[in-house]
């Protein structure tokens, strides 16, 4: 099964997604029928079409001679009976899965046997969708991502009675359009959807137990590679939008605890809060990040004890800005001292908890310094104990250093570490279910959200170790399901023992 350059491609709803996946696809030298139910929306499409590639024009990404021959193999069509020669038709209609199947099964009967049946669904089964069609081993979830001609990603979904040549025919297809395709199979939110989670439900549980403001959350996150913070990417997306999304997943997952949804976001709702659409969310209007503070003290020499890359990475961004570090590659704790007082390396226990089993009231933890060449922040914190004077020592050095301090309530996992460790621990769950490969998860959570790194990137460079040890202490904590270890990174763990 293929499809070649000269297929029909057809396009069922004309909003913003379909009018960009039939732009991709004439662009690859597709005829492309587009269809709406609202009278004059596809002939909309397609003005709106040729209005965005007269900005390509007047940028000099494209000729008008181009623009002119697009847009010719793009015609509005009224009715199911004109995809009679397309080899594919893709819908792109609202996201409910009875008119979807409605939607398929009148469909049926104006194709071929073997015209294949796409849906753009970003969480809807595609084993349900198929239910009830004459052919349901054609029907193929292809969700693209928003902007479509912009981004990358194509997640190729295949259901229970999806045909492996089927599935191929678009990954290769998707290929060919310019885009990443990744095989996934039909479950809960896919790869992105699900993957994602940890992303927005970390930050919403900090925000709950009060360990840090919005605006400090976004700018660590920011630091260590994320173009948007968690809050001011609900805010963009909008909070009515991701809460469905998170109930769909929790639902979907029979309650499963890791995609609980939250009470603080719920609350945006009950206030109508639902973002920048709005112009009320976490921020009012866009929100303008934090400045960093200028040292307010002198510095001290910073030792970095122990060897982990992360603590390796940091040494070396810290010396490049002109800091003074000394290293003990044989201490028996990972972390900074500063002016006597042990800074571990945040691993799941509270600084209270380290400064009692280390027997030493000078305790404070710092956060995975996941850190790039632009990193500007890390999250901390300190034990009661340790007093304002150190406090301050701690803070003056690292903003030598050219790092802003993220003083955060002494929480379990901090920010950073324990929403990257949940990234890690979603992704290995979705392995180790068949939902996808490694490969299939990096390359979607980096195209289709932009993240710095993919999950199983991110484990290579931290280890299974000490993402399997931060885990079992959050579950220490909060004694909750939502922290259990993947199987996978529980055998990674212990392969990476043995070696």
């Amino acid at each position: 099964m293929s499809l070649q350059s000269n297929a029909v491609i057809g396009v069922v709803g004309a909003g913003t997604m379909g009018a960009g996946i039939a732009q991709v696809a004439a662009a690859a030298g597709h005829t492309v029928k587009l269809l709406d139910v609202r009278e004059g929306a596809a002939a909309a499409a397609h003005a709106s079409i040729a209005t965005a590639l007269s900005g390509l024009v007047s940028k000099g990404r494209m000729d008008e001679a181009q623009r002119s021959a697009l847009l010719s193999r793009i015609t509005p069509v009224t009715k199911l009976a004109d995809f009679s020669d397309a080899a594919l038709v893709v819908e792109v209609i609202v996201e409910n899965l009875e008119a979807k199947q409605v939607l398929l099964r009148e469909l049926e009967q104006h194709v071929t046997s073997h015209a294949i049946l796409a849906s753009n669904t970003s969480s809807i089964s595609i084993t349900a969708i198929a239910n009830g069609l004459q052919h349901p081993e054609r029907v193929v979830g292809m969700h693209f991502f928003n902007p479509v001609p912009l981004m990358k990603l194509v997640e190729v979904v295949s259901g229970a009675e999806t045909q492996q040549s089927y599935a191929d025919a678009v990954f290769d297809l998707a290929q060919a359009w310019g885009k990443t395709a990744v095989h996934a199979k039909s479950t809960p939110g896919f790869i992105v959807n699900r993957i994602a989670r940890p992303f927005y439900a970390e930050t919403l549980q900090l925000l709950q137990e009060q360990a840090a403001t919005p605006a400090h959350i976004d700018l660590a996150m920011r630091s260590v590679g994320f173009r948007m913070g968690p809050c001011e990417l609900m805010d963009l997306i909008g909070h009515d939008i991701n809460y469905a999304v998170t109930n769909s997943v929790f639902d979907a997952n029979y309650g499963d605890k890791r995609y609980q949804p939250s009470l603080v976001q719920k609350a945006l709702l009950d206030g109508g809060r639902l973002g920048r659409k709005v112009g009320k969310g976490f921020y009012e209007g866009v929100p303008v990040p934090l400045a960093l503070q200028s040292p307010t003290g002198p510095a001290v020499t910073i030792k970095v004890m122990g060897n982990v890359p992360l603590l390796m990475r940091f040494m070396e961004i810290a010396k490049l800005r002109g800091a003074e570090v000394s290293h003990d590659a044989d201490a028996d704790w990972q972390g900074l001292l500063i002016d006597q007082t042990e800074c571990h390396l945040c691993d799941g226990r509270t600084a209270v908890q380290l400064s009692f089993e280390r027997g030493h009231a000078n305790c404070a933890v710092i956060d995975w310094p996941v850190f790039t060449d632009k990193s500007d922040a890390l999250p901390l914190a300190y034990a009661p104990s340790l007093d304002a004077t150190q406090r301050s020592q701690i803070e003056a050095t690292l903003q030598h250093a050219g790092i802003q301090p993220v003083v955060m309530r002494d929480v379990s996992g901090l920010l950073v570490a324990r929403t990257i460790a949940m990234l890690i621990n979603e992704a290995a769950d979705a392995v180790w279910q068949g939902v996808c490969s490694e490969q299939a998860a990096d390359q979607a959570m980096k195209l289709g959200t932009n993240y710095p790194a993919g999950p199983f990137e991110w484990l290579q460079q931290i280890g299974a170790v000490s993402v399997s040890q931060l885990l079992e202490h959050l579950f220490m904590m909060y004694r909750s399901e939502r922290y259990r270890i993947s199987p996978l990174l529980h055998q990674r763990y212990w392969q990476e023992l043995a070696n």
